[in-house]
């Protein structure tokens, strides 16, 4: 019997996490008997109950598989860290805790790697968002989707169903921030797009604030994409060309109009001198994200320093037995 595994990376999840867990659970014993089930949740050291839900469902379930980080090191590393650990034939490399990505996919999905697919991707075509970060985001991934080295189909996200292969592909990449949804393009193989809905969150609100939504997207473009430099090049060839037009302008005028080439141009001149240096303090700014992301590089830390794992080398049940009366009465 082969295995699936799904990854579920968590952080202050008490309200979500259960019915995370009973949802994929239940899927696989109603869509997919034929597969064994492996759940890895990773939990990026939680501050409310999340851990305590993690234990009784682990306490009951030898399928669900618990990763404690000792710190919140971000979702990116916990997610990727979750997916190194997981030992399935295929793997659901994101299934978020508040199931914002639907799991009802998962069963075509799967019937997609069945038939050869490795990397079966879930395309974000709708939201259930604002139209501010609806826009954005849409900007977002079609500037990776054009400037990425690798082709990458737009609105793609971390929600992919991927081969053994794949997983195997991904971990030898070295990198200190690894960017998933991209990774798995670049290991190649057969890829098949599936759009969906994706879902507003029915209870919690999203601990992935604008900063780290920034930080992740820098990432993206930074790792994966020329566009930063691409853009700054093209900007500043722009900036000389109209400087140029601008003085020619200004010399013809200055004769035509003054008969002279000064004081009239005085104003000008120091809007200038603050736009030029603003100018160049956003391409030191963005030079500096490439050396930060070489320091990074160079230091080679762990991605994940782990507190404890859970259930990675205790026996498997059926899924009769694996069936708890109460989770919240079991403790590991």
């Amino acid at each position: 019997m082969k295995t699936i595994s799904v990854v579920t990376p968590c952080y202050n999840e008490e309200e979500n996490i259960e019915d995370c867990y009973r949802t994929i659970k239940t899927l696989f014993e109603t869509k997919l008997p034929q597969y064994r089930r492996e759940h890895v949740f990773c939990d990026n050291a939680s501050t409310d109950r999340t851990v305590e839900i993690l234990r009784a469902i682990a306490a009951a379930d030898p399928d669900a598989k618990i990763i404690l980080n000792a710190r919140n090191v971000g979702p990116m590393r916990s997610n990727y860290n979750g997916v190194m650990a997981a030992t399935g034939d295929a793997v659901v490399l994101f299934m978020p805790a508040d199931l914002q990505d639907p799991p009802e996919l998962i069963p075509e999905m799967t019937r997609h790697w069945e038939e050869g697919v490795e990397i079966v991707y879930g395309i974000r075509a709708t939201r259930a968002e604002g139209l501010v970060m609806r826009t954005l985001r849409k900007f977002y991934y079609r500037l990776i989707s054009n400037f990425s080295t690798i082709k990458v189909p737009p609105d793609v996200g971390d929600y992919q169903f991927v081969d053994r292969r794949i997983v195997e592909a991904m971990r030898h990449v070295e990198d200190s921030y690894p960017f998933m949804r991209i990774m798995t393009f670049e290991a190649g193989g057969r890829a098949v797009g599936m759009p969906y809905h994706w879902r507003a969150r029915r209870r919690g609100m999203s601990k992935n604030s604008i900063l780290q939504l920034l930080d992740q997207g820098l990432n993206g473009l930074v790792t994966f994409t020329a566009a930063p430099m691409r853009l700054a090049l093209y900007f500043g060839f722009l900036i000389a060309l109209v400087s140029i037009v601008y003085a020619l302008l200004n010399f013809v005028l200055a004769l035509v109009f003054y008969g002279r080439l000064a004081e009239p141009g005085i104003l000008t001149l120091i809007v200038a001198l603050f736009f030029f240096g603003g100018v160049q303090l956003f391409f030191l700014g963005l030079l500096g994200e490439y050396i930060l992301a070489i320091y990074g590089q160079v230091r080679r830390k762990p991605l994940v320093i782990e507190r404890e794992r859970i259930n990675f080398d205790a026996p498997r049940m059926d899924a009769e037995e694996a069936t708890p009366s109460n989770l919240h009465g079991h403790t590991v």
